[in-house]
């Protein structure tokens, strides 16, 4: 990154100037503060809690910047493991909670010419620049960093402005280095230094910047956009493993719907699910778009009423359209419509791993929901209620609704579902025992239409 030729001064925001208050940061993250201290070591809250508590937020992490080694940290600390090759850490536990401690780190070295923008391919580049503790591939983006410098260095390693105040806890102020204090007023993200530069070094700024856009309501600062776009296939030399990470904080932190139309606004979706936004752009398929939309938009209300989400379900709704798109394009022929989605889940899966890596842990109880689809067809006799004792249930009948909801199952076979649920399980039986034999319907067309399959021949709904 180009620096200034002299490093900032910095502005000091007492604390009679500044609405943060020790009573809203998390006790042990004092604990390690005032230790620091005590032991004669600089100690910051530095980040997104110390903007989030200027915003009246409540920060879901709180971060440490120090003068003091990383091993330095866990003499002081019996409860501290050091983690990282990439940036090496302290974390700190105090039960369930983590504090995480980063010695300040050295500015990365300048900008080079051998950063081509137009070399883009390429899962594990060589890096270019290779030492103990340092390294970059040579699209720039940074595979060790681990230099150790002053907090006026520091800052310089900090993504945006809003996130890189430090509040100390000596006197109680804030520093502010990058004018940061501003950005937080004005709602805006802004990247610190030359943004092309930034994403290089690290592609997931982009995403973190629809991120902080979606989950904040700032605006995204002009020069900071403007490179997105072009700049999003850089994505695809990210670690798939990296992104699923990613992903999980953009689409369950309570704004994946907003995330989503700011993903797709800058082109970074097509380089997260490929294969959903390729289906997505075909009319057969756009409905799967509106169903993940609405998906997204339940997800955000349960997260907001402090209710569960899974992974499992994000992951469904995410690729629903690619596995329609991969299911049309087996062909019917002969074989069986579960057959099909069987198929054309596991192509999907498998390609999608490359991208996006999916844990088997989600991937597994993901293809479960879907290949239940087909079993809410069948509304008759009493075996068609064991479906109400499948562990998927309920994430498989959530998934039903919003099918029915965007016109791709049948209105009335959501509703029978959603009663049948409410009832005794001996009026239940009555009415599945009472019920004529229902058609043998297919399961899921790959254009999201409904049809029907007559015995001794093929007919249509």
């Amino acid at each position: 990154m180009n620096l200034p030729s002299t490093q900032p001064t910095h502005q000091v925001i007492p604390r009679s100037e500044h609405s943060i208050s020790r009573s809203a940061i998390s006790p042990n993250a004092l604990k390690v503060l005032y230790r620091l201290r005590e032991a004669g070591y600089d100690a910051f809250m530095v980040g997104g809690a110390v903007r989030d508590l200027l915003l009246g937020i409540t920060p879901k992490d709180f971060d440490v910047a120090t003068n003091a080694l990383p091993e330095e940290v866990r003499r002081l600390f019996r409860n501290c493991r050091l983690i990282g090759r990439r940036f090496r850490l302290a974390h700190v536990h105090f039960g369930r909670e983590i504090i995480e401690v980063a010695t300040f780190r050295a500015a990365a070295a300048p900008e080079r010419e051998d950063a081509d923008s137009e070399d883009l391919e390429g899962d594990a580049p060589a890096p270019v620049e290779d030492s103990e503790h340092r390294a970059f591939d040579p699209r720039g983006r940074i595979l060790r960093d681990n230099i150790y410098g002053t907090i006026e260095e520091d800052v310089w390693r900090r993504d945006f402005a809003a996130n890189g105040l430090y509040y100390n806890i000596d006197d109680f102020s804030i520093w502010d280095f990058v004018d940061g204090m501003a950005d937080v007023r004005a709602r805006r993200m802004k990247l610190i230094g030359d943004p092309e530069t930034r994403y290089r070094e690290d592609p997931v700024r982009m995403l973190r910047a629809v991120r902080f856009a979606a989950k904040l309501d700032f605006s995204i600062e002009a020069v900071t956009e403007e490179p997105i776009r072009r700049l999003a296939p850089l994505l695809d030399g990210v670690p798939a493993a990296r992104l699923f990470d990613e992903c999980l904080k953009l689409f369950l932190g309570g704004f994946g719907a907003k995330s989503f139309a700011l993903l797709e606004r800058y082109g970074l979706f097509a380089h997260l699910f490929p294969m959903s936004a390729a289906a997505f752009a075909l009319p057969p398929y756009a409905y799967a778009r509106e169903m993940l939309e609405l998906g997204l938009k339940n997800t955000d209300e349960r997260v907001q009423a402090d209710k569960p989400v899974t992974p499992t379900f994000l992951f469904a709704i995410l690729l629903w359209g690619a596995v329609l798109r991969a299911m049309n394009e087996l062909n019917a022929g002969p074989a069986p419509d579960i057959a099909q989605l069987m198929q054309a889940c596991d192509t999907v899966l498998k390609a999608q791993q490359s991208r996006v890596s999916i844990p088997r842990r989600f991937g597994v109880p993901m293809r479960e929901l879907l290949m239940l689809q087909p079993r809410f067809n069948r509304r008759s006799g009493v075996k068609s209620l064991s479906l109400l004792q499948h562990p998927r249930f309920r994430a498989a009948y959530d998934f039903l609704l919003l099918r029915a909801q965007v016109g791709a199952a049948d209105p009335e076979l959501a509703a029978w579902w959603t009663e049948i649920q409410g009832v005794p399980q001996e009026e239940r039986i009555a009415r599945v025992q009472a019920r004529p034999q229902d058609p043998a319907e297919a399961p899921v067309s790959s254009t999201g239409r409904r049809r029907r399959r007559r015995r001794g021949g093929a007919g249509r709904s």
